[in-house]
C-alpha cells in the first residue's frame, strides 16, 4: 500500500493538527529533560543572589531596553570565547527572572563585562558614550546620575524572587533599604554591570585575535583604560548595560 501526502495536504485542518502534534512532541523531548539536569537547574559554585543595589540596577537595565542591543550569552564558539571569555553556562542564570540572554548585538555581549572597566569609565560612558568611544551610536543616559533610588523599592522585589526560589535571607531584606539609601540609578546600573560574568573567570584574549588589545601600550586615562579590549569598548558604546 503506497502512502500519499495528498489527503493531508488537501485538508488544512488535519495538517495544522499534525504539525502542532509533531512540534509539541519534539519540544517536550528537547525541553523536559533539562528540568532534571543539575547543570541547568543548580547555580554554579560561588553564585549569589543579586544584592539590593544590583537588583535595582538590573531593573534599570530592563527598563531602558538594554537587552534590545546587548546579549548576555557567550556562545561556545572560538570567535566568541576569544573575544568575550568563557562561554556562558546555564548555572550562571538560575537567579535571573527573567534571564537577559537576548538575541541581538548592536552592541557587544555583556555576559562577561564585569570588572573590564572602572566605575568611572562606566559613568562617562553612560553620560555620553562618544566621550570614550567616538564612533558609538549609543544614546546617553545622563538622567540616571540625577535619579535617586527608592530605598523601599527593593524588598518587595526580593521577597517576590524568594518565592520563586532565590535564596534571600532575612538579613538581606533587613539591609536592603540601607544599601539603597543615597544611591542613584546610575550607581545601581554600574553595580549590576560590574558583577556580570565574574563568577566564572574569563579567558584572556590571545594576541592578534578578536578581543586582544593592540593599544595596550598606550598611556591609560580615565576615559580609555589601557587593559580594556577595544572591540568590547566599541560595542559597549552601542548601548551599555
Amino acid at each position: 500500500m503506497n502512502f500519499s501526502h495528498q489527503p493531508i495536504e488537501r485538508n488544512i485542518g488535519l495538517m495544522i493538527v499534525l504539525i502542532v502534534l509533531t512540534v509539541s512532541i519534539g519540544g517536550l523531548i528537547e525541553i523536559v529533560p533539562l528540568f532534571f539536569q543539575k547543570s541547568t537547574t543548580e547555580p554554579v559554585a560561588g553564585l549569589k543572589p543579586y544584592t539590593a543595589l544590583r537588583l535595582s540596577g538590573r531593573d534599570v537595565y530592563v527598563r531602558e531596553g538594554c537587552y534590545n542591543c546587548h546579549s548576555q550569552m557567550v556562545r561556545p564558539f572560538r570567535a566568541e570565547t576569544e573575544r568575550y571569555g568563557h562561554y556562558s553556562v546555564a548555572g550562571e542564570f538560575v537567579y535571573d527572572h527573567p534571564f537577559q540572554w537576548g538575541s541581538k548585538r548592536t552592541g557587544p555581549d555583556l555576559a562577561r563585562v564585569g570588572g573590564r572597566y572602572s566605575d568611572e569609565w562606566h559613568r562617562i560612558h553612560l553620560a555620553n558614550p562618544r566621550d570614550v568611544v567616538p564612533e558609538s551610536n549609543m544614546p546617553g543616559y545622563p538622567w540616571l546620575a540625577k535619579t535617586a533610588l527608592d530605598p523601599k523599592s527593593a524588598v518587595p522585589k526580593m521577597k517576590a524572587l524568594a518565592r520563586l526560589g532565590v535564596p534571600y535571607t532575612e538579613a538581606d531584606f533587613a539591609g536592603a533599604e540601607k544599601e539603597l539609601t543615597g544611591k542613584t540609578e546610575e550607581d545601581a546600573l554600574i553595580a549590576y554591570l560590574q558583577g556580570l560574568g565574574t563568577v566564572i573567570k574569563p579567558r584572556t584574549p590571545a594576541a592578534g585575535l578578536p578581543g586582544s588589545d593592540p593599544v595596550a601600550a598606550a598611556p591609560a586615562s580615565p576615559a580609555t583604560p589601557a587593559a580594556a579590549p577595544p572591540q568590547v569598548a566599541v560595542a559597549n558604546g552601542s548601548k551599555p548595560k
